[in-house]
This record gives structure tokens, sequence and C-alpha cells, in this order.
């Protein structure tokens, strides 16, 4: 239902805005417009900066690296001879920080990002308190050139022997998988490529696993096209990839869209069944089936449908007999049903965790019960339900934080989780099955100094009278004079929630009087998927709205003034922080965009679009294609405004949010705003999305953006000399 209109070529004389830094005037590459109008269901659209799109153009190539070499002219003039970064690394390199814990046959493997260390590697432990083993370092593979490499996942097997892991060069994503032999750290000769979503599912004779790959495109094939098919194979160790048999997913038995993904799960728990899952790209709800295990199923096995994506599903586990489904159909905060594996009948499903005034974000099996993971007003709880007629029953747990994993083995009692706070430091605690806590000293506390810095919790109004939770972090006994610099993130999508997270980095931020802030904003899952809802398509103007409230609310209880605040928003968000600046240029007086979502009219023709759709709509409907234009930041940017300072970050590598979203949002404001404020595009060609990025890259982008914010909030020493 869109078509081309018209193309128009002009010359952008926004193009030739100019900042003042030291030694004169530095002027950013000229710009050209190209309108193309697109008539959207009678409505017509002008994109002036369509050809910024084709980011393989050397012109758009050269204007990327015009853009990034004035950017870093400009913050070179305002980084304080390197005392910020300087500072930033002594703040990330104090601690070490633990993810993805992992126990399979008594043995304890997981990725650590240690002190000095500037990559994740994958450890091991033979039993809880023996010495880590280093099994795999990416800093290795660096190549002469400088490109580094990340480990996207990993998978131990069954008995501990093997581990299935991913890793991919500069950010990208663009997994290969590999499998390495525990007791040696010696890596196998098996590599399967395409392997972007192929966190692997070992089965019981401990050389074979189900994974998912990505399908082979042709050279002409469009963008979207990348993440299209997704099917699942069976590899045995050693042998062709090339020559795996198929087992589920596009092209077999079991309906599967073009546009859909899928995985196939087996678990020691429920020897006897495998589970398999149709995933409707970015869509929380999925369908379920349950087949005899096999392993190698055909298009001729006999998958039975336990439920669809209207049953409003999100997440299963499975012990014996029993399938665990967790649900909000009618249950915004979510409830727990269980139903027979072998003969599963949702109709009849039990009710075992009936829906409360928390919402259940988490279930997981154990061999001693089902542990359910609770969000109760910001605070992380848990509950374990026993196996049988019981009732789930409160877990006690060490302090009030946010519970960032939770992790059991089906065929092991008890539970492992990772307990943070806004200011207290990660710890891995294991929980055993009468509800003991022992700290296992995986990772030990943060030598970084937080006991001057406190949080609040308060709530902000919004627009149509919605109270909005909202964060606030800052040095104990600041003063209420509004003289604070204030940075406020916000995100809203997904149903993911912002829980709280000790960040040490943020000390250099907080240490020199300033407050950083969390919106949490509808889009998000906060209370539920009512939330969730309250955020997503038509109603994206919610989680706008929210951000300006919790902005609002900072001005007014005199935490800080429009001269002293600065908003943020993420991949997603920014929707949300790029509607909130077109909307309110007034009530900011910077902006970070980064790595964000700018022109959602575009997005669906982006690698990632078409799994977008379910939450943000597609331009093929009217109701879509009004909810993307509302949404649509850089399609509201109006000349001759007075917009805040804006730093807009993208990876080159990015496959999420493609790089022409930060070019294309970045051209425009640069061309329509007449604050005199700068805007400037940051460029890094080793990133992607942040996913993989090495602790130096994040260090650097952060003290980039810190500096930027310290320039704009009129912090003398990071003035232009």
């Amino acid at each position: 239902m869109r078509r081309p209109f018209i193309v128009v070529l002009t010359l952008c004389l926004g193009g030739l805005f100019a900042s003042l830094v030291a030694g004169g005037q530095a002027k950013l590459p000229d710009t050209p417009r190209h309108d193309v109008a697109d008539n959207y269901f009678g409505t017509q659209v002008v994109d002036p900066y369509r050809w910024l799109e084709k980011t393989s153009d050397p012109r758009v190539v050269e204007w990327m690296r015009a853009q990034n070499d004035y950017t870093r002219e400009v913050l070179g003039k305002i980084s304080e001879g390197g005392k910020l970064v300087d500072r930033i690394k002594s703040l990330d390199n104090a601690g070490s920080v633990v993810y993805g814990l992992q126990v399979w046959g008594g043995h304890y493997f997981y990725l650590k990002a240690e002190a000095g260390s500037d990559n994740r590697r994958l450890y091991v432990r033979d039993v809880v308190d023996a010495p880590e083993r280093l099994l795999l370092d990416p800093e290795k593979l660096t190549t002469s050139a400088g490109r580094h490499f990340s480990i996207d996942y990993f998978q131990p097997s069954l008995d501990g022997k093997y581990v299935a892991y991913g890793i991919s060069p500069g950010g990208s994503e663009e997994s290969v998988l590999h499998v390495l032999e525990t007791a040696t750290g010696v890596a196998l000769p098996d590599t399967i490529d395409r392997a972007q979503f192929g966190q692997p599912s070992w089965l019981p004779n401990g050389k074979s696993f189900f994974y998912p790959r990505l399908q082979k495109l042709s050279p002409d094939a469009p963008p979207t096209a990348k993440y299209q098919k997704v099917r699942v194979y069976r590899h045995t160790l050693g042998s062709n990839p090339e020559r795996d048999p198929q087992v589920f997913g596009y092209g077999m038995s079991v309906k599967v869209l073009e546009d859909d993904f899928s995985a196939v799960a087996y678990s020691p728990s429920a020897p006897n069944v495998m589970v398999g899952v149709v995933i409707h790209g970015v869509k929380n709800e999925k369908d379920f089936y349950v087949a005899p295990f096999d392993e190698t199923p055909t298009a001729v096995t006999a998958w039975k449908k336990v439920a669809d994506d209207s049953a409003d599903i999100t997440a299963f586990d499975v012990h014996g007999d029993d399938l665990f489904l967790l649900s909000h159909k009618d249950a915004s905060r979510y409830k727990v049903l269980r139903t027979s594996l072998s003969h599963p009948d949702l109709a009849k499903a039990t009710l075992v965790v009936p829906p409360s005034e928390v919402v259940v974000t988490n279930i997981a099996a154990a061999a001693d019960g089902l542990y359910v993971q609770d969000l109760d007003g910001g605070i992380g709880r848990l509950r374990r339900l026993p196996y049988g007629n019981g009732k789930a029953q409160p877990v006690k747990l060490p302090f009030d934080g946010a519970i960032q994993t939770l992790y059991t083995n089906p065929i092991e009692a008890g539970a492992w989780l990772e307990l943070t706070s806004w200011t207290r430091s990660p710890v891995w605690y294991l929980l055993s099955a009468d509800g003991t806590a022992k700290d296992t000293h995986v990772v030990p506390p943060s030598p970084v100094d937080f006991s001057n810095v406190e949080s609040e919790e308060v709530k902000a109004r919004s627009a149509d009278g919605t109270m909005v939770p909202l964060s606030i972090i800052h040095q104990r006994g600041i003063a209420s004079d509004r003289s604070h610099p204030t940075w406020l993130e916000g995100y809203g999508s997904y149903g993911i929630t912002l829980d709280p997270t000790f960040r040490p980095i943020w000390l250099a931020f907080l240490e020199k009087g300033g407050i950083f802030a969390v919106a949490h904003v509808r889009g998000g899952g906060e209370y539920g998927e009512d939330w969730h809802n309250g955020g997503r398509l038509l109603s994206k103007q919610h989680s706008i709205d929210d951000f300006l409230a919790c902005a609002q609310y900072l001005i007014d209880n005199r935490y800080t003034s429009s001269a002293k605040l600065a908003g943020e928003g993420t991949s997603a968000g920014g929707i949300t922080i790029g509607g909130a600046i077109t909307q309110r240029p007034d009530l900011f007086t910077a902006a970070l965009i980064r790595v964000g979502d700018s022109d959602a009219l575009r997005s669906e023709l982006m690698e990632s679009g078409p799994a977008n759709i379910p939450e943000f709509g597609t331009v093929k409907e009217p109701n879509g294609f009004n909810a993307l234009y509302a949404m649509d930041a850089y399609q509201h940017v109006k000349p001759n405004t007075p917009y805040p300072a804006v730093l807009l970050t993208t990876g080159v590598n990015d496959p999420r949010v493609a790089p022409w979203q930060a070019a294309k949002m970045a051209a425009r404001l640069q061309a329509c705003t007449n604050s005199g404020r700068p805007v400037l595009l940051r460029v890094d060609y080793d990133a992607g999305h942040g996913l993989g990025s090495t602790k130096s890259q994040r260090d650097a982008e952060f003290a980039d953006e810190l500096a930027f914010l310290f320039w704009q909030f009129r912090i003398p020493e990071y003035q232009p000399k």
C-alpha cells in the first residue's frame, strides 16, 4: 500500500551547520537532500535522506566517515586530557563480572569479564569450590588489523564433556558455532556458520544437538530475507553440517511462516518427550508442540499442538510428565499452568500459580521443584512450587534487590541466582532445596565504593494520569536546588523491564554531583502485559508521555532544571527519546540516541524488520502505518526548531538497528535545528548493536557520552579550550 510518488534533488543548507570549537569553526560535511515522497493510504510522507540507507554506496561511506571524523575532532576538544576515560577504565577494571552460569555433569561453566581483561572469557570449575580453568579466550583471536571476536552464547553437553559456543567478529553477532572439549579446552573441527540463533539443545547421547540455522542467501536477496525461513537441524560431532538433517521449522509438517523462528528443546528431566517452539518474531507469545523423543525427527513426526500464540503463553519448562506454562491469558501479571507432557490438554490445565499483584517473570524447573521468579514493585522475589499438589512458597533472599539471573539444572536440586541492586554489586548465590542461600564467591564484591550512593523509588504522573515508576540514583545528601546534572534513561518496548543493576562506571558521573534516573515507561513489563500493551503499536505515545512526565518530575521536585537535564534511549528506546525531543525540545539540554530506532516507518525494511512487526506494526496496514508514523521521530523533526544537543551512536556491523537509522536522524537534525547546539554522529567500525563490544569499546563510548553531556551541562573543565 506504499508507492513512490516523486523525487526532488535539492541542497540541504542545514548540512553546513557548524559548531564552535577551539581554533575556529569546524564544519560538518555537506549533506545533499534528495526528497522521496511516498503515499501511505492517502497520506504523503516526504523522506529527504533516503539515499543514506544505501550504506554500501561509496558516497554514504564517505559521508559517514566524515561525520565520525568531525565528531572525533569535536569530542577531542573536551576530553579533559584523557582523565575522564582513565577514570572510567579504572572503575570498570576494579572488579569482575560473571555471566550465564550453567551446571552440567558436575562442572560449573560461566563467562567472566575480569579485571584487566578486555572481553569476556569462558571458564569452568570442576567443583564449585575448585579453581577456575580458562576454556576460551576470544582476545587471542583478534586480527592484525584490530578486529576483535566475542563469545555470543555457550551450551555445555548434558554430561559436561563438551561445550558448544557461538563466536562472531566485530560485534556483528554473525555467530559461527564451534565445539570444544571441557577436559582440554581443545576445539573440535566442527564449524557451523549462519548460527546467530544457534544456541543448541544437547541430546542424551552426548554427541549430538538440535540447533537453529539461518538460510543461505543468494547475492541478490533483500535485507529482510536474512532472518526468514529459519530451520532447526540435528548435528552429530564430526559430521558435515551441510548434510545435517532438518528436524523442525520452516518447510516441515508444523505450520511455520517465513518470518517465524523455531527451536526444539530436550530436557533430561523429561527424557521421553521433546518440545517444539514456534516464535513469531519479537512477539512474546509462542506456539508450543510436543512429540515423543526422537534423535532425528522427520516430516512425518507426530507433533501435537499444545497451544498457539492466542493462548498467551510466553515460556515453559518440564519435569517428568509435567509441562509448566507461563501465561498472561486473562492474567496481565501472569499465572502458571500445568498440563501433561504425554497427553497435553490446555483446556484442562491446572492453575498451579494463580495471578496476583506481583508479576511472574520467569519459571525454572529443578529436581526439587519449580522456581517462580516474581517482580514486586521493582524488587525481585522468588517462590518454590513443590511437584505434586503443593502451593508455591516464598524463598527468603539474602537482601532486597533485583534477580538478574535465575538458573536451575532440571536434574539437580536447588537454584542459582544472581542478586544485585542499584547500589550493591552482584552476588551469585546457591539456593539449596531447604531455602538456604550460600554465597558461591564465583565473583567477589566490587571494590568500587558505592557506600555514599543511594537510590529512591518514586512515581510521576503521566499525561493520562497513570503513575509511572521512576528510579533516582545519586550521592547521599544532595541539595534540592535544581543544580544537578541529570541523565534520564527510558526504553519501553517488548515488555522488557529496566531492573536495578550495578554499574561501577556510573560513579564517574555521580561523583560530579550527577543524578542518574530510570523511567519505567509503558511498553516495558514492570506491571505485566497491560503495561507492555500500554506502549505498543497505536499506544506508543504513552511511552513518550511517561518519559516526559518523569523528566518533568525531576524538574518540579528540584533535582535538576532543563539546562541540566539530558535524556537517553538505546535501540527501541530511540523511539522514546526521539519522540521526547521532537515533542518537547525545550525540556532537555541534551540527548543521547544510542543505536536507536529513529525512522520507524522504514524499520521493517531492515534485516530485523519483519521480526519487529508484532511490536510496532507494518506500513502495509492502515493502523500499522498510523502507529509507525506517530512514533517516527525522524519524520517529526521540523525546520527552524531549537533542538537540544544530540549525540547519536551506531556500529557499522549492527544487525538489529541498521546504521542508516542514526545517519538519517543526524542529517535531519543537523539541517533543522536552530539552537546552536551540536548534533554529532559517532560511528564505531568494529562494533554492532553493543552485544559483543569489548570493555575498552564500551568505556570509550561511555567517556564520549559523558564528556558530551558535561560539555552541554556547562561543567567548566569540559568546555572547549
